[in-house]
C-alpha cells in the first residue's frame, strides 16, 4: 500500500477519554507538551471525576483530556473534537455529542464487549448506531488491550500492570496520525519514569509499537500535519498549567522583592498543585507548611507576613469561606497577604473537579465588617504567572490582602508560555518603616496613598503590637471612639481604591465601531475572544472588554462601559460580576449570559447568543 498522504491543518482538537485509571491525563499532557516543543500553539482542558476511582467502565468514572493545537494563535481548548480516543463505551457515550461529524474515533475493541456496553448503560450491541454516530465519522477499531499485552510479552509484568500501558499505545497511534516524532515523547517518559527503569522501558516499547502499528497498517487514508506557529514572538517557551504558573509567579515575586516566600496552606482540589509545586522549591528558599486545616493555613501565613515575609495561602471555595475571619484580621492589621482561590463548582463540596466562577461575591464581601481587599482574576494558564506576581507586588506595596481568583479550567489546563527574565519584571518596593523617620509611629502612613509603613519586628526602635481591635489613627493604641473608627474604615477603603492608580486601564478588543460590548472576567477570556473574533470576521460589529482587575476596577472602566449602547456580561455563575457592576456603574442596563454546569463556555454557544443580540 502506498504511504499515507499528509493533510495540512491550521488547528486540530484531540480528546483522550477513558476510565480514571487509563492514564488519560498523562497521555494528554505528553501529547500537548510534545506539540509545544514542536512550536504549536496549545490549549488544554483536563476534565476528570471527583471520585478517586469510580466503578470501571461506568459513565461516572470517565476521565478526559482535550488538546487544541494550532499553527496560529488559539484561545481555547476547542469546542468539538476532530479526533476522539475512546478507551471504553462509557467514554464514547459521554463524549459523542462533542465530536465533529467528519471526525475520527479510535476505540479499543477489547473494551467493547457486552459487559462493557451494559456498564455504559447502552441497550444494543451497536453503540455507534445507538448513539447516532454520523456516517461521515471515520471509525478506527484497534485492539489496544491485546496489542499492549502482546507488546509486553516477556517483561514479567502481571496483566493489570501491562494494561496500564495501553494509553502509551494510543499515544503512539496519535503521534503517527499527526506526524509527531516519538523521540521527544520518549524524552518526557524518561523524565517521569527515570527512577523506575522497568516501567520506563515498557512504556517506551508500547509507545513505539503503537506508532509503528499505525504507520505499517495505514489505518487512515491521510495523516495530519499542524505546522509550527509563526504568530509567536521569538523566545524560550514551555507548556505550563495555571497552578504551576501561579506558583512560579509567587517565587518570582519573592526573588524580585528579596523576601522569603512562605506558604501556609491546606490541600484542597483543585488548588493543591500550587502547594506541591512550591514544596519542591526549597532550593529557592521557599517555606511551605501543610497545616492541619484551612484556618491554620491562613493564620500561619499571616504570622509570617507580620514577621516580614512574602506570605501566601491557597484554597478553593469552601476553604475561602473558612479563611474569611483571618483575612479580615489581615485587613485590620494592614499586613500583606496573597490568597489564591482556584474556583470550583459549589456550594459546599459541590463539584470539586469542575470549573465555575462562583466565588466572586465571597471574595468581594465575604467577611464581617467593612473589610475591603484587592480582588484580581487571571484569565489563561500562562498569565497566572503574571497575576500571581502582580498580586504579590500589590499586597507588599499597599500593605493589604489580595485575593487572586483562578479556576479549575485554567488551573488544571495548560497553554504555551514564554519564559520571562526576572530583569523584565516590574520592581517590588515594600514601604518599609525606618527608625530614622521623624516623629515615626507604628501607624504612620503615606498620606497620599494611605499605605501604612511596614514595621518589621526585630528592627531596632520599631517594636510594636498588632491585632484585630480597632486602632487610633494617630497613635496605634486600641480605640473605640466612633469618629476614629469611621476614619479608619474610610482609610482602609481608600487605600484599596488607590490601587486603581497603578493598574492598567481597561482594554477593549474587537470592532472599534461596535454597538455591543461583551464583558467577561477571569478564565472565560479565550472563549469570549474566539466568539467575538468569529462574529467580526463574518461582518458583525462587536467588542470585548475583559477584566483582570475587579476591586478596584480600572480607572477608565465606567467611561468605557457607558460608551456602548448594549452591554452583556458573560460569566460561569448566576450573575455575580453583573451584580457588582450594577453597584459601581449607574445608568447602564447590564444584560447577562450565564452558565453554571461545571463546564466552561463553548465558543459556539457564545457566538449564537451574541448574534441574537
Amino acid at each position: 500500500m502506498d504511504k499515507n498522504t499528509i493533510n495540512e491543518m491550521d488547528n486540530v482538537v484531540v480528546r483522550f477519554s477513558g476510565d480514571s485509571g487509563d492514564g488519560m491525563q498523562l497521555t494528554g499532557t505528553l501529547f500537548s507538551n510534545l506539540s509545544a516543543i514542536l512550536g504549536n500553539e496549545i490549549s488544554t482542558f483536563p476534565d476528570f471525576p471527583s471520585e478517586i476511582r469510580a466503578p470501571l467502565g461506568t459513565l461516572g468514572g470517565v476521565s478526559g483530556f482535550q488538546v487544541h493545537l494550532g499553527s496560529s494563535k488559539i484561545y481555547t481548548p476547542g469546542d468539538d473534537a476532530d479526533v476522539l480516543v475512546a478507551m471504553n463505551p462509557a467514554a464514547l457515550k459521554v463524549n459523542i455529542k462533542s465530536i465533529k461529524k467528519t471526525g475520527i474515533i479510535i476505540f479499543d475493541t477489547d473494551s467493547f464487549e457486552k459487559s462493557d456496553l451494559a456498564k455504559a448503560e447502552l441497550l444494543t450491541d451497536n453503540p455507534f448506531e445507538e448513539l447516532g454516530v454520523s456516517d461521515a465519522t471515520q471509525l478506527i477499531p484497534v485492539a489496544l488491550s491485546s496489542l499492549t499485552q502482546k507488546s509486553l510479552e516477556g517483561f514479567g509484568f502481571d496483566n493489570k500492570t501491562i494494561l496500564r500501558s495501553k494509553n502509551m499505545f494510543s499515544l503512539g497511534l496519535i503521534c503517527w496520525l499527526f506526524n509527531r516524532p516519538i523521540d521527544k515523547a520518549i524524552h518526557f517518559l524518561e523524565n517521569k519514569f527515570g527512577k523506575k527503569p522497568d516501567i520506563l522501558h515498557a512504556n517506551i516499547k508500547v509507545l513505539t509499537d503503537g506508532f509503528n502499528y499505525g504507520n505499517n497498517l495505514h489505518l487512515t487514508v491521510s495523516t495530519f500535519q499542524v505546522d509550527k506557529s509563526h504568530d509567536t514572538p521569538k523566545g524560550n517557551y514551555t507548556s505550563i498549567s495555571g497552578n504551576k504558573a501561579a506558583a512560579w509567579g509567587l517565587i518570582a515575586a519573592s526573588q524580585k522583592s528579596g523576601l522569603e516566600l512562605f506558604l501556609g496552606s491546606y490541600p484542597i482540589t483543585p488548588a493543591t498543585d500550587i502547594m506541591q509545586e512550591l514544596a519542591l522549591r526549597k532550593d529557592m528558599g521557599v517555606k511551605v507548611v501543610q497545616a492541619e486545616d484551612e484556618i491554620a493555613g491562613v493564620t500561619s501565613a499571616l504570622g509570617a507576613s507580620f514577621a516580614g515575609s512574602l506570605a501566601a495561602t491557597t484554597t478553593s471555595g469552601p476553604g475561602l469561606a473558612l479563611k474569611a475571619e483571618a483575612i479580615g484580621l489581615a485587613v485590620m492589621a494592614e499586613l500583606p497577604l496573597v490568597i489564591i482561590d482556584v474556583m470550583r463548582g459549589g456550594p459546599s463540596t459541590g463539584l470539586p473537579t469542575k470549573t465555575e466562577q462562583t466565588d466572586l461575591l465571597q471574595a468581594l464581601y465575604g467577611r464581617n465588617g467593612e473589610s475591603p481587599v484587592v480582588v484580581m482574576a487571571a484569565s489563561t494558564p500562562d498569565n497566572c504567572f503574571h497575576f500571581a506576581y502582580m498580586a504579590s507586588k500589590i499586597a507588599l506595596e499597599y500593605m493589604t490582602p489580595v485575593i487572586l481568583l483562578t479556576d479549575a479550567f485554567i488551573g488544571n489546563g495548560t497553554s504555551l508560555w514564554k519564559l520571562p527574565t526576572l530583569a523584565e519584571m516590574p520592581e517590588i518596593n515594600p514601604p518599609y518603616a525606618s527608625s530614622e523617620m521623624t516623629d515615626y509611629r507604628v501607624t504612620t502612613r503615606n498620606e497620599a496613598t494611605k499605605v501604612r509603613y511596614w514595621s518589621v519586628p526585630g528592627t531596632e526602635g520599631l517594636g510594636h503590637r498588632n491585632g484585630g481591635l480597632e486602632k487610633d489613627y494617630f497613635t496605634g493604641t486600641i480605640s473605640t471612639d466612633p469618629k476614629n473608627h469611621e476614619k479608619m474604615v474610610e482609610t482602609r477603603m481608600q487605600k484599596v481604591n488607590n490601587v486603581s492608580q497603578i493598574i492598567p486601564e481597561l482594554k477593549v478588543e474587537g470592532n472599534e465601531n461596535a454597538e455591543l460590548l461583551v464583558i467577561g472576567w477571569g478564565g472565560t477570556q479565550g472563549h469570549l475572544m474566539t466568539a467575538v473574533n468569529s462574529i467580526n470576521k463574518k461582518g458583525g460589529k462587536i467588542a470585548l472588554a475583559h477584566f483582570n482587575y475587579i476591586n478596584p476596577l480600572p480607572k477608565n472602566a465606567i467611561e468605557v462601559i457607558k460608551s456602548y449602547k448594549k452591554v452583556v456580561v458573560c460569566e460561569l455563575n448566576s450573575g455575580q460580576f453583573a451584580t457588582f457592576l450594577r453597584s459601581e456603574v449607574s445608568g447602564v442596563e447590564f444584560l447577562q449570559y450565564n452558565k453554571v454546569q461545571g463546564q466552561p463556555f463553548t465558543a459556539a454557544e457564545l457566538e449564537e447568543h451574541f448574534s441574537k443580540l
